[in-house]
């Protein structure tokens, strides 16, 4: 039981109980939350050492209290090696609870503090940059003018990292492509894009309506860090029996944008993000039926979304392209 009171400092967290009984004069496995953060910093950095440094701890005091927490659940959560450590079958356990009791703490403490603030509440939404280009700008303009009393915490990352965040609690919606396997995760259709090449206008292909994918898989791209993007042409390009030739990768569409009218390479993008770029490019449509890329708005249960977040996304769904409303479950 989670207990807040005046002069609370530190929560004690019942995170893990295997079910070991008073009869045999034992106890259900207890660890804080102080544990929990510790042991997840040990196993992201992969060492003792450079956990110890991140949380500014002596390595003594981190060995001391990873060693307490192995006795006290009996059994090992840590595989030592020479180049650091990795977690053992109970440790990955350890490690899922770990990641979502985190991720509730700190969306209440989110939630409480923006009581404090004035605010009634805060929504965490990610995006990736296609969405976050064109599609949601208007939605969320209405959603905050008809909701003053809200707020979103709004970060943009690749689709991939989205799932992610999302299976561990660290977020609550997120809107993707369905370039990405987002079968663990509740899902609605809610708008449609278009692959494009982006190009100089001194580009061979710059004249042309469209271009087939065939006729500029072997030219030099400028690429935007979308893994699931990336992936997703890869394979296409395998198809046609080539490999992709990526000159430089970036985060930003202004970049980008100014390396494609440099020459230096062509760009392949959504549509949306295409038409936020500088002028004096060709925008020219990829010609496949596969490069119609659709946006899905993603959560870990619709059902059990703060009310908030159900607001949020219940306008996001019933606001999205009249065609793209219909609810799907995992990946397309």
């Amino acid at each position: 039981m989670l207990a807040i009171g005046p002069g609370t400092r530190n929560l004690a967290f019942p995170v893990l109980d295997f079910g070991k009984t008073e009869s045999c004069g034992e106890q259900g496995v207890r660890f804080d939350l102080t544990d929990l953060r510790l042991f997840l910093t040990v196993v992201e950095c992969g060492s003792l050492t450079q956990g110890a440094r991140s949380m500014h701890l002596a390595l003594a005091s981190v060995s001391e209290r990873i060693a307490g927490m192995e006795a006290t659940l009996g059994a090992p959560l840590l595989e030592r090696n020479r180049r650091g450590v990795r977690p053992t079958a109970a440790g990955d356990a350890l490690l899922r609870h770990a990641r979502s009791i985190l991720g509730q703490v700190e969306q209440m403490r989110g939630e409480l503090r923006s009581y404090a603030t004035g605010l009634k509440g805060r929504i965490r939404l990610l995006s990736n940059t296609a969405a976050l280009a064109s599609f949601l700008p208007p939605h969320l303009r209405r959603f905050l003018a008809a909701h003053p009393d809200l707020s979103i915490d709004l970060g943009e990352r690749p689709s991939p990292e989205i799932v992610q965040a999302l299976v561990e609690g660290r977020a609550e919606l997120g809107i993707v492509a369905n370039f990405t396997d987002f079968s663990n995760l509740q899902t609605h259709r809610i708008a449609e894009d278009q692959l494009v090449v982006v190009a100089s206008r001194q580009h061979r292909v710059a004249a042309q309506p469209a271009v087939a994918f065939a006729d500029i898989v072997d030219e030099p791209i400028i690429g935007m860090a979308d893994t699931a993007l990336e992936t997703h042409l890869a394979e296409r390009a395998s198809r046609l029996g080539h490999q992709l030739h990526y000159r430089v990768q970036l985060r930003n569409v202004g970049h980008v944008a100014m390396l494609v009218d440099a020459g230096i390479g062509i760009s392949i993008v959504s549509g949306s993000l295409a038409r936020s770029m500088p002028g004096g490019l060709a925008i020219l449509p990829l010609s496949e039926p596969w490069a119609t890329r659709r946006l899905f708005l993603c959560a870990r249960d619709f059902g059990a979304l703060t009310p908030q977040a159900g607001l949020l996304a219940r306008q996001l769904i019933e606001n999205g392209e009249p065609d793209a409303s219909s609810p799907a479950v995992g990946k397309p």
